[in-house]
């Protein structure tokens, strides 16, 4: 048996390709949009993919069903319970699919979505003991699926919550403690909230340690799994929607290189400015209205949090890096990249007029500013469950997936200082603000945590 997972850091997402030596036949778990990986190992192994199996309708990325399938001719299936717009092969609770003597087992496990499926792994058809188990967003390393995601559409996250406890117990902690397991994400991601940076365990592992498998008590369990998560990504429902229907192809096309009067020629037609260098970088001089994400974070969620999806992109950042933004960009959805600026470190040079500095404050000179500047609006940009823990006296609590939708309540002519837990965040934060108007942002360098330190100094 061929069996590969390939784990995407800046998503923590897992996908899977498994394959039958004897035969040549091949599946394509989970995968993301661009594909190459899962087409070279194919081919070095002298596999056909013949079946892309998506274990759920993904809100968080843009899955690469629609490009493998257009790749190598492999049939598309869900659960024959999802909803999607064009055709599938359906999968049923119980189906085998055999690949020769690599077998895989369909379980129907609604609960994070109603759709949601596992696919356990058999290297002989007659083993007794699974090689393991791909879980989805069923079962995490640590955690489980959040039930919330699709609060608003009929779904409460009680009602699927309940449903996924059956499907923990009744399916998933059935398997023998000996089977592997292989979720669909890992620590980072916003589909759970205790998530272990494992990408692998085993059931007898998350039997004995996830917290949530502890709960037998099902009143118990729906309680610990829906409070704390983190607010739904506006991208998620976008995503989801993408993922049920037919879209263009991932284009891997590097983005034009553009003049500054074609940056704002496109920021005048409501293009985003995405500035995409390290905080560093920024901090020496970005260009006027441009938002930082730096790339080397969780950058392509990160703008999913806080960019809508429907509007054009500009990148401003390093330019040998502008392919790279733009495919992770289009990893979650965002295909309107229409171009990057042209020689940035001589623009920055030149072109001074354009250039502002952001305002960074050490946790010492925060202290002075509240005491010495009213009206000041700090803003606490972490998520509900590490707020929990204590903020700065006097912070407002808007979390970063929440900012955009929250401007008004925010003076755009008082000063404003944003902060996070370390600092990554908080800059994003800032720098939204001041394109978006806002006269005088400044971010908390080290965030929350070297505020911490200071007051204990």
């Amino acid at each position: 048996m061929i069996f590969t997972q390939y784990y995407l850091d800046c998503l923590s997402q897992g996908s899977y390709l498994i394959g039958d030596e004897s035969t040549g036949r091949a599946v394509v778990v989970d995968p993301r949009r661009d594909i190459d990986e899962y087409l070279s190992e194919a081919a070095e192994h002298g596999l056909q993919i013949e079946r892309v199996i998506e274990t759920h309708i993904h809100a968080d990325f843009l899955t690469g069903h629609l490009e493998l399938a257009a790749a190598t001719g492999a049939a598309i299936s869900y659960s024959e319970d999802a909803d999607i717009e064009f055709p599938v092969e359906s999968l049923k609770d119980g189906q085998r699919i055999s690949l020769g003597e690599v077998t895989l087992e369909i379980q129907a496990t609604p609960g994070h979505t109603p759709e949601s499926i596992c696919i356990v792994v058999y290297e002989h058809p007659d083993d007794e003991v699974p090689y393991g188990v791909l879980t989805g967003d069923t079962l995490f390393v640590g955690d489980v699926g959040r039930p919330d995601l699709l609060a608003g559409t009929g779904l409460s996250a009680d009602t699927l919550a309940r449903t996924l406890y059956g499907s923990l117990h009744d399916k998933l902690l059935k398997l023998p403690d000996a089977t592997r397991v292989f979720p669909a994400h890992g620590a980072g991601s916003s589909c759970g909230k205790q998530m272990s940076s494992e990408t692998s365990s085993t059931i007898g592992e998350q039997r004995r340690d996830n917290y949530a498998l502890q709960l037998t008590d099902v009143d118990e369990f729906v309680a610990a799994i829906t409070e704390g998560q983190s607010p739904r990504p506006h991208y998620f429902e976008f995503d989801s929607l993408r993922n049920r229907e037919l879209r263009p192809l991932l284009d891997e096309k590097p983005p034009p290189l553009l003049d500054v009067f074609d940056v704002y020629q496109h920021a005048n037609a409501g293009a985003i400015l995405l500035d995409t260098r390290e905080q560093d970088a920024y901090a020496s001089g970005y260009l006027r209205g441009a938002v930082n994400i730096g790339l080397q974070g969780r950058f392509a969620e990160t703008a999913g949090l806080i960019f809508p999806p429907d509007r054009d992109i500009v990148l401003v950042g390093d330019t040998e890096l502008a392919a790279e933004s733009k495919t992770r960009l289009c990893r979650v959805g965002f295909d309107r990249v229409v171009g990057q600026l042209r020689n940035v470190p001589g623009f920055f040079t030149q072109r001074s007029d354009l250039v502002e500095t952001p305002s960074r404050l050490t946790a010492e000179q925060l202290a002075e500013w509240l005491e010495s500047r009213p009206g000041l609006q700090l803003v606490d940009v972490r998520n509900p469950g590490e707020t929990e823990g204590g903020v700065i006296p006097g912070a407002q609590k808007i979390s970063l997936p929440t900012l955009t939708d929250s401007l008004g309540s925010l003076d755009p002519t008082a000063p404003v200082v944003t902060y996070c837990a370390s600092g990554y965040r908080s800059l994003v934060a800032a720098s939204l603000l001041r394109a978006s108007g806002f006269q005088d942002v400044s971010d908390l360098l080290g965030g929350y945590n070297a505020w911490q330190e200071a007051v204990a100094a």
